[in-house]
């Protein structure tokens, strides 16, 4: 059979016939067979690719560019940033049902100037000073961010997003432009320091996911360099990466089209962003064919941070109708992300009679245990359907009614078992 790249059989699936069943992520199709005891209804299966909310450059309290003045680029904007910014992500994520990543930059955090003691990290270097930015905003944000942990992660993102020698920075703050790490030693102590802000404000266990500053990256060690940084968030319990693979250095390394594992972190693609980093405010449109939907903080927000939730509401209206398709789904949060899209890609369906039989052998092939996680599968019958397995926990099924019947099973492993059967039969 042909073989068709990811994104067009993603665009392609909505002009399916609904005589075909879907298998996991591959390119097969099966017909829909005669099936006994359900008056011969059609089913099709879909293992739906899931869609992660990341937000870059959150963390500012300035908006302004000073990149002209060796300062950060910050999020471009024309004015400060509030709490109500932060607000704003949370809300989104609890419009959605889902856990958004706010890729956090945290120098202007610094309520004790401990940055001075890392003068690689910001633009002042030893004689930085950071008490224009200290104010009852900090308490009042890091309690938004403590008080919406079910509809607010924060990721590793940066200090100071930049790296500055003699006065200069250059990009970005882990990896430079040629794509080699930063000094190992330099890096450790970034890490260090963004674990002491954190600690300044109370904002929980360091995180664990990354996205990288200006999207400068490596997969695997760059050039001259024995280890990766990968290896080295994967030390600080960082599991997973979120950055584009286009002009990723090493990119050839990466074993699968959507994602690969770095030293047993897992590296997804971000793709390409709808709207450049400092669009204020967006208004989104683009069809998502990744499974990231990127954006800078910015692109979130309103001129007017009491506005904010108008902008909001349009990333709502955006992305809701993506839970409702049947080949695609909100990720919860990054965890469920990562074991969805390790299914999506190589777990493998196969309608049977009357039975649904899962294959996760290839899964199982990958490093970290990440294809153990929950799996969603969403099923389309012509007729009101029953699941039940011994094989599997079927933790809970939903139901959204129109012209088909499209089920959500949100499905727990048990250890052992490769190989999985799913009985179906009509509801009673």
């Amino acid at each position: 059979m042909k073989k068709i790249s990811r994104r067009n059989f993603i665009k392609n699936t909505s002009k399916l016939s609904s005589g075909l069943v879907i298998l996991g992520t591959n390119t097969h199709f099966l017909s829909s067979c005669s099936i006994k005891n359900t008056s011969e209804k059609k089913l099709k299966i879909f293992i739906p690719m899931p869609i992660q909310v990341v937000i870059d450059d959150v963390g500012w309290w300035s908006g302004k560019d000073g990149s002209k003045k060796q300062e950060p680029y910050r999020t471009g904007i024309n004015r400060n940033h509030v709490p109500n910014d932060y607000l704003a992500i949370a809300e989104l994520g609890r419009e959605l049902g889902i856990r958004p990543q706010a890729a956090i930059i945290l120098c202007e955090w610094d309520k004790k100037n401990i940055l001075r003691q890392l003068p690689t990290s910001t633009w002042m270097s030893e004689k930085w000073d950071n008490s224009k930015w200290v104010g009852q905003w900090l308490e009042e944000t890091a309690e938004i961010i403590r008080n919406n942990k079910n509809h607010f992660e924060l990721t590793v993102h940066g200090i100071g997003h930049e790296y500055w020698e003699g006065g200069n920075f250059t990009r970005a703050e882990w990896t430079d432009s040629k794509g080699q790490m930063r000094p190992q030693d330099q890096v450790e102590l970034h890490l260090d320091y963004f674990e002491k802000l954190m600690n300044q404000h109370n904002l929980g266990s360091f995180p664990n996911s990354f996205v990288p500053t200006a999207f400068r990256h490596s997969f695997g060690p760059s050039e001259g360099r024995n280890i990766s940084l990968a290896e080295i968030l994967e030390k600080r319990g960082i599991t997973y990466i979120n950055s584009p693979f286009e002009g990723m250095y090493n990119n050839e390394r990466i074993q699968h089209e959507l994602f690969g594992f770095d030293a047993g972190v897992m590296t997804i693609d971000r793709g390409s962003d709808e709207f450049p980093w400092d669009t204020f405010p967006g208004n989104p449109s683009m069809e998502l064919t990744g499974p990231t939907c990127g954006m800078h903080w910015p692109n979130m927000l309103h001129p007017n941070p009491e506005r904010n939730s108008e902008v909001v509401q349009k990333w709502v209206n955006y992305l809701k109708p993506y839970n409702e398709k049947q080949d695609m789904m909100l990720a919860p949060d990054s965890v469920a992300f990562q074991n969805q899209l390790v299914h999506q890609t190589l777990t493998k369906t196969q309608l049977k009679r009357n039975s649904i039989k899962i294959d996760f052998t290839e899964t199982d092939k990958l490093p970290s245990g990440v294809g153990m996680g929950e799996l969603t599968l969403k099923i389309v019958t012509d007729k009101p359907t029953q699941f039940k397995s011994e094989d599997i926990k079927i933790k809970s099924q939903t139901l959204q009614r129109g012209s088909k019947f499209l089920y959500n099973l949100i499905l727990k492993r048990k250890a052992g078992k490769l190989k999985v059967n799913i009985i179906f039969d009509s509801a009673k």
